[in-house]
């Protein structure tokens, strides 16, 4: 649906003369005369026409506001929908992350159960060598000669059992090919480029701490303690990763209008939002076309975290101030003499009280006089200047002395 606010430039709460106004200026700007070597000049000419004759009927101008209104409404609808297919598409990517957690958890409780049993082996290992250690203490304490011949008929035996010995633990080793972090974090999270990279992210990331504590780089005791670190590593991000926040509900838009005193006083005004609920709208610091944000006020869906309310400021026009930015302006008639020679005199200011004015000798229409301090209060703690603009009006009836002297001023003296 066209905007026809946009296509003449006007806001929507323009009134009939600037729509007018507007569209003169459009339509000039853009007539297919003055744009001969535009081949859409014509369309948009004629879109142009469309928008005025909407908006300067008034009938056809509320049933336009009301149906726009009403594809506005639909299309936050739609985002609405959107936006929980997004919420649904996230759940189920949590779900799927949380399983992959789950399997990961298994491994590694399975990887322990594998390390504590090769501990226990390896401990008994120890242990029945140091069984055998203690029962040769007694042969070797014998008398030096029988020491001798017992040493060299017994030291190829040893050394063959030591090779044997060897050479079973290689063949052992060998035989079980342990398996390392790489195949461990491939068999698990697949071939892939980004598990290759976390594994080898998490072994950086280990010799670096060895390295800082003074613990020399040293391979592990036990071939499955490399995939249980890279785990246990894998296990406390996943553990330690906080969880994802959801998805914020789609903001509401809205305009409040306050008055000029409201804007003095600043108070809140109350605004009803299109589901029925009031909100208060604070002016703290606020003008004309400001945005005040209400948090956590919005639209609330499940799953969705609560949208917040986007509230734009128009301020009520009134009929002595007109509103610019913090300041106030205002209009001050004068009449010629007071122009020409100066003079004192007072002004009524935004809260009703008199304010005393100089207005200097020769001042012009249009010449402007700030007042610091009497404008709107601002963010910063100040407040914006009351802009008194002259206006040099002539009296109501003419003066036959006034216009002699015009008249001689413009024309000289004749005799």
């Amino acid at each position: 649906m066209r905007d026809f606010y946009s296509i003449l430039g006007v806001k929507r709460d323009a009134g009939a003369d600037e729509i007018k106004s507007a569209w003169r200026t459009k339509a000039k700007s853009v007539h297919p005369d003055q744009n001969r070597d535009d081949p859409h000049a014509h369309n948009r000419f004629a879109e142009i026409g469309r928008a005025y004759e909407v908006l300067k009927d008034p009938a056809k101008r509320s049933r336009y506001d009301q149906q726009r209104m009403k594809v506005e409404a639909l299309e936050r609808e739609q985002t609405i929908m959107q936006q929980r297919n997004a919420a649904r598409e996230a759940a189920e990517k949590a779900k799927q992350a949380r399983a992959n957690a789950e399997r990961v958890l298994e491994e590694l409780a399975r990887a322990e159960a594998e390390k504590a049993k090769a501990d226990a082996a390896q401990a008994a290992k120890m242990k029945a060598a140091q069984q055998q250690t203690a029962e040769a203490k007694p042969q070797q304490q014998a008398g030096a000669k029988a020491e001798t011949a017992t040493a060299d008929a017994g030291d190829k035996p040893a050394s063959a059992g030591s090779a044997a010995g060897s050479a079973a633990s290689a063949g052992g080793t060998a035989s079980a090919k342990p398996e390392g972090p790489e195949e461990t974090v491939s068999r698990i999270f697949g071939d892939s480029p980004e598990a290759a990279a976390a594994a080898e992210n998490l072994r950086r990331e280990k010799e670096a701490a060895d390295l800082a504590e003074g613990i020399p780089l040293k391979p592990a005791a036990s071939p499955l303690l490399a995939p249980i670190e890279l785990f246990s590593s894998l296990v406390r991000r996943l553990r330690g990763a906080p969880p994802a926040l959801p998805e914020k509900a789609p903001d509401i838009f809205a305009e409040a209008v306050a008055t000029i005193a409201d804007l003095l006083e600043q108070k809140s005004v109350s605004l009803m939002l299109n589901d029925g609920r009031e909100v208060r709208v604070p002016l703290e610091g606020v003008t004309e076309g400001h945005v005040v944000r209400l948090k956590a006020q919005g639209l609330k869906f499940q799953g969705l975290q609560r949208g917040d309310v986007l509230v734009t400021v128009r301020v009520l026009k009134a009929e002595r101030f007109i509103v610019d930015q913090f300041d106030l302006r205002t209009v001050l008639p004068i009449t010629l003499e007071n122009a020409v020679l100066g003079c004192e005199t007072q002004i009524e200011g935004p809260d009703g009280t008199m304010v005393q004015l100089t207005v200097p000798a020769w001042s012009n229409s249009d010449q402007v006089i700030r007042i610091d301090e009497l404008g709107l209060p601002n963010s910063e703690g100040g407040r914006g200047a009351l802009v008194v603009e002259l206006r040099v009006m002539l009296w109501e009836k003419p003066d036959e002395k006034v216009t002699d002297l015009m008249r001689l001023m413009r024309e000289g003296l004749y005799i």
